[in-house]
């Protein structure tokens, strides 16, 4: 049961941002709810305004009938002008007029009106009925107007005699204060919405603050850092986090028992393998040499899938192993292995920060290997250099040996393929090699080595 490397920050997300997500959501609401309001005050205060305006031509229009009578000639006349000083200027937006109905038009009006008579609708009035209207004015003006029909009797009493009287006003009155009203509502409304946008993002930012924490931990798992999801999460998120761990500390338990099995099966089938060798020991007939054949195939293949069912069960998440470390080790022991070759085996500075992501029993099996291996083919000198290169570590091993022909550095990496019968060996320690750098998703290249013989190109992933 084996934890996924973890992905690389420059792949392609599967799903979109659940930042933008919640971001986009609470934006857009936030947009369309300002807008409804604003829309609805702006309607709200449009109908109030409007009524203040006809409630005000209303008033005018009351003060007007109070005010009207007739003279001793039946013409009409205002006993009380109407005491609002628009009415005494030309053209100042505010006007009344008086109309006989069915005669002269115009018969009384104010002085704002100067030479200009209104015309409105000839429509039936009921006595003390007010109708409203929007006419054409002076100046080309729209007025909203609103319309009594009085009827007063003569002085002389021999009757009476019908009216129309008309209070007009320019609309602009009405549009001025509806756009400064406007206009201070969508600025307080822009800056409302800024303050929401703000505190939506400062809600949005925190209320991911732990899946952020979260990520960061388990890319600690991811570059060897730790072994399990450590850190203080809301109660929403503790139950995954303890999942989680749950997990990491079942597969270590699973990888360790699949270890342990794998070494005892290798145990059980080296001992009648050992018996069957010694049996067929000191014999020189077909039949020892055949089962001296099979028995060493059979230990070959043993020795092989055994590393691969160790190094299989080694890719435990929050392995780490510093290079340094490791390679000194094997050079030690090395060195004093081939001491009566004469080979030098030279290791170039490397720097501290160089770590595996991995098991350090896989780094010293893919090392040791290749080491082993530049040591028998060298003739003098063996050089092993490491450096980083993004997020992979990457391993080369020169030796100054008769290399490999290119046609047959491919063929070397096979499982049972000797590069020459002379050499002791099983064949299985480059396939070894190659098996276990693919396992961690990387590679082993061999290529001709500025020493003259050969080069091994070791590509493993790298530890933060």
């Amino acid at each position: 049961m084996n934890a996924p490397a973890p992905p690389s920050p420059a792949a392609p997300r599967a799903r979109g941002s659940l930042r933008l997500r919640l971001l986009a959501g609470t934006l857009v609401w936030v947009v369309l709810s300002i807008a409804a309001a604003g829309w609805s005050l702006s309607q709200l205060f449009r109908d109030h305004v409007g009524e203040q305006f006809h409630a005000l031509l209303a008033s005018h229009l009351d003060q007007l009938t109070a005010g009207l009578a007739l003279d001793a000639q039946g013409r009409p006349q205002l006993t009380t002008a109407p005491a609002d000083p628009r009415l005494a200027r030309p053209y100042a937006g505010l006007y009344w007029q008086v109309d006989r109905i069915g005669g002269e038009r115009g018969a009384l009006r104010s002085r704002s009106l100067w030479d200009a008579v209104l015309a409105v609708p000839a429509d039936a009035l009921a006595d003390g009925e007010i109708h409203r209207h929007r006419v054409t004015g002076p100046d080309g003006a729209t007025l909203g107007l609103v319309e009594r029909s009085v009827r007063i009797a003569d002085a002389d009493g021999g009757g009476e005699s019908a009216w129309r009287l008309l209070v007009a006003a320019d609309e602009q009155l009405l549009q001025e204060p509806l756009s400064r009203f406007a206009g201070a509502l969508w600025l307080a409304l822009g800056i409302l919405g800024l303050g929401l946008a703000l505190a939506v993002v400062v809600q949005v930012g925190v209320g991911l603050a732990p899946l952020r924490a979260l990520r960061r931990a388990l890319a600690r798992i991811g570059s060897g850092e730790a072994r399990r999801l450590e850190g203080d999460y809301p109660a929403e998120v503790m139950p995954l986090v303890d999942e989680f761990n749950g997990v990491l500390a079942h597969n270590a338990e699973v990888v360790e028992r699949a270890r342990t099995q794998a070494g005892n099966l290798a145990h059980a089938l080296k001992t009648p393998l050992a018996v069957l060798a010694n049996a067929a020991d000191g014999r020189d007939d077909e039949l020892a040499r055949l089962v001296a054949e099979q028995v060493g195939n059979a230990r070959r293949q043993v020795d092989y899938h055994l590393a691969r069912a160790q190094a299989a069960a080694s890719r435990l998440p929050g392995a780490r192993t510093p290079l340094a470390p490791a390679v000194d080790g094997l050079v030690r022991a090395l060195r004093r292995l081939h001491a009566a070759r004469g080979v030098e085996l030279a290791v170039a500075p490397l720097p501290a920060a160089l770590a595996f992501r991995g098991d350090a029993q896989d780094l010293q099996e893919m090392l040791g290997n290749l080491l082993d291996n530049a040591c028998k083919w060298a003739v003098q000198r063996v050089v092993l250099a490491a450096e980083r290169d993004g997020r992979q570590l990457v391993v080369t091993i020169d030796d100054d040996g008769q290399g490999l022909p290119p046609e047959r550095r491919q063929e070397v990496l096979r499982r049972g393929v000797r590069a020459d019968e002379a050499v002791p060996g099983s064949g299985l320690g480059l396939a070894i090699v190659a098996d276990l750098a693919r396992l961690y998703g990387g590679e082993i290249a061999l290529a001709e080595s500025p020493l003259g013989g050969l080069r091994a190109r070791l590509t493993l992933p790298a530890a933060d």
